[in-house]
């Protein structure tokens, strides 16, 4: 019986060992702020601090717009102008101020028409050189919790060149939420606020060098992604569930209409076509240039209807039936075809100095 209670111990003694062992090498991923505000991500454990892991880098974006220092300086400065091409800002409103006082303002974005982000920001100065390059210096916060972005600072740079201008802003700021808002902020809304700028100097670009105005752009833009993923998720579904998965005996029957094959034929054929409108559908997600799409569906649903009607005549007569359901998707494809000419892209913009 002792030496049963000494074995116990004795394991005991050993597993508490194993437990410090492993405690030794356990990390902890946290975050930590440096003095400066760059934020590094560093590993932990009951030793202290010991690998960083990554460093917080602030948001950069430079283009070079075919237009006079001037333009692009007034279409940035003047707070009715920027809030039109610029996606961060819904609206912009400059406060009374003094002449030897820094220009306060507050500023607008609605998310949805539930929530909208309020703030605040201050032009802390600007400078112009002899060369006629501008800059200007910003301060911008909220007092909101529920927004991603706490308190930043950042400027705006206008550098003349010969026949255009290059413009240019970096800024950073500090998260909400501690640090789930630090993680939120590094993988997934920084990189959309980055490339939310990108986009919107783009437009800017597009605006004083074409004309076209920023609403009409962003219509065209969000009309444009909007369909190629509404199109995206109809393919991948009409392939994968009435054909792959469930091998809907509609399908079936309108297939054996156009192609008399053998049952076993006729699911495998039934398959392949599936698998190919799941492929279109992933294509309309990674294929660059949507237009060719659009142009592509709109000779391929007047056959795919006049196919269905020649299969199984009396599907014209039900409910949702090929033709209602072509003709709209039809009607989608000449909205997307028209509106997705030369739409406004992020990658135009340098992101890295």
């Amino acid at each position: 019986m002792t030496d049963n209670c000494w074995k116990l111990i004795d394991n005991y003694v050993r597993l508490i060992d194993n437990y410090r062992e492993m405690n030794d090498k356990f990390v902890k991923l946290i975050d930590n702020y440096s003095h400066d505000g760059s934020a590094t991500f560093l590993f932990q454990n009951r030793h202290g601090y010991e690998v960083k892991l990554m460093k917080k880098k602030p948001i950069y974006v430079e283009i070079n717009i075919d237009s006079s220092i001037d333009n692009v300086w007034n279409a940035s400065q003047d707070p009715d102008l920027h809030s039109q091409w610029d996606l961060r800002f819904s609206s912009i409103t400059y406060l009374p101020k003094k002449d030897d006082e820094p220009q306060m303002f507050t500023y607008k974005r609605s998310v949805t028409s539930l929530f909208t982000v309020e703030g605040w920001g201050k032009s802390t100065g600007t400078f112009n050189k002899e060369d006629g390059t501008r800059s200007s210096s910003l301060h911008f916060g909220t007092d909101q919790w529920l927004s991603p972005i706490k308190e930043g600072k950042g400027y705006w740079k206008y550098e003349p060149r010969q026949k255009e201008t290059k413009f240019l802003t970096q800024y950073d700021y500090n998260s909400n939420f501690g640090s789930f808002g630090n993680v939120f902020d590094a993988f997934i809304f920084r990189p959309i606020i980055g490339w939310g700028t990108a986009l919107s100097f783009d437009v800017l670009k597009r605006w004083l060098e074409k004309g076209e105005s920023p609403r009409s752009q962003y219509f065209r833009f969000f009309s444009t992604y909007g369909l190629a993923i509404l199109f995206s998720f109809i393919w991948i579904y009409h392939g994968l569930i009435p054909k792959i998965i469930g091998s809907h005996p509609e399908e079936r029957r309108m297939l054996a209409g156009a192609l008399p094959l053998e049952d076993s034929k006729l699911t495998a054929v039934m398959i392949v076509i599936g698998i190919a409108e799941v492929l279109f559908g992933v294509l309309w997600l990674v294929y660059k240039r949507k237009k060719h799409l659009f142009a592509l569906q709109l000779a391929v649903f007047p056959l795919l209807t006049i196919a269905a009607i020649i299969a199984a005549p009396e599907a014209a007569f039900h409910p949702f039936n090929p033709v209602t359901f072509n003709l709209s998707l039809f009607v989608l494809s000449l909205i997307g075809y028209c509106t997705s000419e030369d739409v406004p892209t992020a990658k135009s913009c340098k992101r890295k100095r």
